[in-house]
């Protein structure tokens, strides 16, 4: 009986240890997982009801598919990202690369004027056929590519080689742009994210879960920030990112911001009011009581949003306007021009300014604006290293001339920046314009409105492939509507989510020409006589929003058709796009030619005859002219700053 006993004792004290052993080691697990796991996710790796899970060697806040998402440098990891039941598996890989619109249609960038404005071979491209393709690599829908060439000079033989000079950094203040304007929606404010900081270095994704994201979206702004503090470096990716898209924004929908951004701005005031602050306040006044004696009758009233508005305030910039621009900043990256190819419009630009003596003052105590001489195109080739997949000593060295200049002048601060302005044609420049320089007035053609483009603040800069530096208006004009037999016209590289749909669903259609690359002919004849010969011209999208397209088709009297969802058209303050050109969302591209088909002859003619009517406004002269493409980027600067100016 005693032995039995002690049996029975012994057993239930092992079943107790057993049980304790279990306990303890569940705690033990719910513990590791509290300290691992972010935030609320202690049980969800237990028990998941189709959260997002993330395997590698870091873990993301589990905060659903509108996260912030990164890869950086030569990640060699895969990282695979689980969604919820019905959705994909996405692998963040290492893939290669191939070039963007640069390599479109003949195109060249080989001319930079001297400083009386003639042109030499200082700068010549050599296109040696290797391309890179990088993302900015948070919370981005579609990525960039570029094709890098090597620039060669009298002097000097490679980047590597160019002397470039260093500005001061305010102490204690991060002069490194972070994505403030990549991970965003248009009208609701993101899930709330962890900040990740990405280091250009390392492969390494560091996450900072106990920080807390700064999310603000400005009366005026149409796109959620996040906190722009943090570093930022590029992920190659291969493709398109498969992240859920936010939905596009419409054309109707931007017109709306617009209004509202002019009508509320939240603009801060000038530290002190200046005389020029006064008279851009009179000119307010007078474009908004503008009447039918401002009419100009070699303007076409349907084609913009408001002809006497607009012929007042072009006549007052015309009269009273003055710029000054700042002398420091060294060549190649300031004071230094490309003419040719898609990039030449920021080019053209800066000669033009530079030499102008009407707008031009050397007194900034009676600027207007304050411009900011640079090329993104030669901060590209002079700074960026092949290979590293990384702009930050692009954004740095930009972020760095600012400091320089606040440190240097007092006009930064009076207004914070706001009556600064730049134009920038790179597919980079909305990076490499972050952080101080977001609150200038930015003329960009990568106008995407989820990439921080700001309607009624920043300016939709044409994307102009200049063939002949010498002579831009070669070719101009097309056959009349009678002679263009062709439905719609398009050919182009296959890059980008948007074209090769196009090419799959309309490649083979008897009525239209959609091509993936027509053969080569000397002067690109083939693809000119192709615009002039169709009724419509398709804009299609590459891996970023803005083509040379929507100039070409102007240029060659051609309706453009703009597929590129969230593309801000330029001149979209001044001019009624929908009176001329024809916007469908790339979701609709199986539905093209019906879409086409529906369009009435007579609206087909009346678009047409609007397209000829702009087509002033998108032409480079070797001598400026009213109302040319060098007047009409200075007058939507000149109109965003009138509108936007705030004395309360």
């Amino acid at each position: 009986m005693d032995h039995g006993f002690r049996f029975m004792w012994k057993s239930l004290i092992e079943t107790r240890r057993l049980l304790w052993i279990m306990v303890l080691t569940f705690a033990a697990v719910l513990l590791v997982q509290f300290f691992e796991l972010p935030q609320d996710s202690v049980l969800s790796s237990l028990l998941s009801a189709g959260k997002v899970a993330f395997f590698g060697k870091r873990n993301f806040p589990d905060q659903g598919l509108s996260s912030s998402l990164a890869t950086v440098g030569n990640i060699t990891d895969t990282y695979t990202f689980q969604a919820k039941p019905n959705s994909k598996i996405l692998n963040l890989t290492k893939e290669g690369y191939e070039g963007n619109e640069g390599k479109d249609e003949d195109t060249k960038f080989d001319c930079v004027p001297n400083k009386n404005g003639s042109i030499h071979k200082e700068f010549t491209s050599v296109n040696n056929g290797s391309s890179l393709r990088d993302s900015l690599g948070k919370c981005r829908d579609f990525e960039h590519a570029i094709s890098t060439r090597n620039v060669t000079e009298k002097n000097y033989t490679s980047p590597g080689n160019i002397q470039t000079q260093h500005f001061p950094s305010t102490p204690g203040q991060n002069v490194s742009s972070g994505c403030a304007s990549e991970c965003l929606t248009t009208f609701s404010l993101l899930s709330p994210v962890s900040p990740i900081k990405l280091d250009s270095v390392t492969p390494v994704i560091s996450v900072e879960p106990n920080r807390s994201p700064m999310l603000k979206m400005p009366l005026e702004s149409n796109i959620s920030m996040v906190n722009n503090n943090s570093s930022v470096a590029l992920s190659p990716t291969h493709g398109e990112s498969e992240m859920p898209k936010l939905a596009p924004v419409k054309i109707s929908k931007m017109n709306e911001l617009l209004l509202r951004s002019h009508s509320f701005s939240n603009s801060m005031p000038p530290q002190q009011i200046s005389t020029g602050d006064k008279e851009l306040l009179h000119a307010k006044f007078e474009i908004e009581n503008a009447s039918s004696i401002d009419a100009d009758l070699g303007l076409y009233g349907p084609v913009y949003r408001n002809l006497f508005m607009f012929k007042r305030s072009y006549d007052l910039m015309d009269k009273m306007l003055r710029v000054y621009i700042y002398k420091e900043g060294q060549k190649p990256i300031f004071h230094e021009s490309i003419l040719e190819g898609i990039y030449a419009s920021e080019g053209w630009f800066l000669k033009l300014l530079e030499s102008n003596k009407q707008f031009v003052t050397d007194d900034p105590t009676e600027a207007h604006l304050f411009y900011i001489p640079f090329s993104s195109r030669l901060l590209e080739l002079t700074l960026y290293v092949r290979n590293s997949h990384s702009r930050k000593n692009l954004i740095d060295y930009m972020q760095n001339y600012v400091e320089m200049l606040i440190h240097k002048y007092p006009f930064w601060n009076r207004t914070n920046g706001e009556d600064h302005f730049l134009a920038a044609c790179h597919d980079w420049a909305p990076a490499e314009t972050r952080g101080r320089m977001l609150s200038c007035l930015r003329a960009l053609c990568n106008a995407d409105i989820k990439t921080g483009f700001v309607i009624g603040k920043d300016v939709s800069l044409p994307t102009v492939n200049v063939r002949s530096a010498k002579n831009p208006l070669k070719d101009i004009g097309g056959e009349p509507a009678i002679k263009r037999p062709i439905l719609a016209f398009f050919s182009g590289y296959m890059h980008g989510r948007a074209r090769p749909i196009l090419l799959k669903h309309w490649g083979k259609d008897p009525d239209m020409r959609i091509f993936d690359r027509l053969p080569h002919v000397k002067g690109n004849k083939n693809y000119i006589e192709h615009m002039k010969s169709s009724k419509y011209c398709i804009c299609a999208r590459g891996f970023a929003v803005h083509s040379p397209r929507v100039v070409e088709s102007i240029f060659f009297e051609c309706v453009p058709v703009i597929i590129s969802d969230n593309y801000i058209p330029p001149f979209f303050e001044v001019l009624n796009w929908e009176s001329f050109a024809v916007f469908i969302l790339e979701k609709d591209i199986p539905n093209l030619k019906s879409i086409l088909l529906s369009i009435p002859e007579e609206k087909y003619l009346e678009m047409l005859n609007g397209v000829k009517q702009v087509q002033k406004h998108f032409l480079w002269h070797a001598e400026p002219v009213k109302y040319d493409l060098f007047h009409m980027t200075l007058h939507s600067v000149w109109y965003n700053r009138v509108f936007r100016l705030n004395l309360a």
